[in-house]
């Protein structure tokens, strides 16, 4: 069958809870390869929940669906504070990137307490903001950019990347809705080996499977390419 859509491919799936330092539980899933140890561990961080962003936001989903078979890679997601998707609502309230920094934290307590590999954070709009302005304080090999608009990271928290040589990825849609290439090598300039990857008839959602593909053959390029390139049949 074609590997596209909502398609989820086998994987261990297991409900998960979050607590955070405020004492809040936030909810989330933790998708493993069905019969390896993963390589690689991407922890999800979603766009924003005042418009509709969640765990389940298509891309987040679709990492969740498709990699622990197709790449050998643990994806944890979770609902940020405040935030509902069908998995269930996480406690307490949205607070603009600020709280939520105790978020980020007790996603990565729950990749350390499992000795989960080569963590990665991989932020969608909102949350490449989360990344940019917290992921510096975690064991992270890297952090990956979706679409991110650099409405909450101030100039010094993405300028204090510069100091590290941890890798920094950002897809800059062609047609994004807040930051389009040009103005991103500006709004990045101060961090010299930030790769930029601009994806010619992008958009801030992604939406498509042409889309999504990039989307996906990028993540994997960063953190296991020699899972590439991406198998678009799945045996039935």
């Amino acid at each position: 069958m074609q590997i596209r859509g909502p398609l989820e491919l086998p994987a261990r799936r297991e409900d998960i809870e979050l607590t955070t330092a405020d004492d809040l539980t936030l909810v989330g899933e933790l998708a493993l390869p069905l019969h390896v140890d993963p390589v690689a561990t991407l922890v999800a961080l979603h766009p924003l929940p005042t418009a509709g962003g969640n765990m389940d936001s298509h891309i987040l989903r679709k990492t969740a669906a498709r990699f622990p078979a197709i790449a050998e890679l643990a994806v944890l997601r979770f609902n940020t504070r405040g935030t509902s998707s069908p998995r269930g609502t996480s406690q307490g309230r949205f607070d603009g990137g600020a709280a939520e920094q105790f978020d980020v934290a007790a996603a990565m307590d729950a990749v350390h307490e499992r000795s989960l590999p080569r963590p990665w954070l991989i932020g969608w709009s909102f949350g490449t903001e989360l990344a940019l302005k917290y992921g510096r304080d975690h064991d992270v090999e890297g952090v990956i950019l979706l679409s991110p608009p650099l409405h909450r990271a101030t100039e010094a928290e993405v300028a204090a990347w510069a100091g590290e040589s941890r890798r920094i990825i950002a897809l800059i849609p062609e047609f994004d809705d807040y930051l389009r290439p040009d103005e991103a090598r500006r709004r990045f300039a101060s961090v010299p080996h930030l790769t930029q990857i601009d994806v010619e008839g992008g958009k801030h959602l992604w939406v498509g499977e042409t889309q999504t593909r990039r989307v996906l053959t990028e993540i994997v390029a960063a953190v296991n390419p020699d899972a590439l390139p991406l198998p678009t049949e799945w045996p039935a």
